[in-house]
């Protein structure tokens, strides 16, 4: 099962999610998301684990724990729909130009 994990500290690594996931089940994968631009945490990353009841239970545990002086925030991660960011999509007409 696939976990979103958000309000991480900027110094929280993959290492400490994993550490703290490790003691609910087997973990397959920690990922925190990095800003593209300056490479520091983003504050979110998913964690991966291959047991749902595992899954579960470290959702359970560790929601609202404190890690690294903030608390954490656990959920079972939701598939994106789309890939659509903001808006409607498409060229919108129009500009600055004046019409004669």
């Amino acid at each position: 099962m696939n976990i979103y994990v958000s309000n991480l500290s900027p110094t929280v690594t993959e290492e400490d999610l994993q550490e703290a996931f490790k003691a609910f089940g087997q973990v397959t994968s920690v990922n925190i998301i990095k800003d593209k631009f300056g490479g520091g945490s983003r504050g979110f990353g998913f964690v991966e684990m291959p047991g749902k009841a595992e899954s579960q239970s470290a959702i359970a545990g560790l929601n609202g724990k404190e890690l690294k002086g903030k608390e954490l925030m656990v959920n079972e991660a939701r598939p994106r729909a789309d890939d659509h960011r903001g808006g409607g999509g498409g060229r919108r007409g129009g500009g600055g130009g004046r019409r004669w």
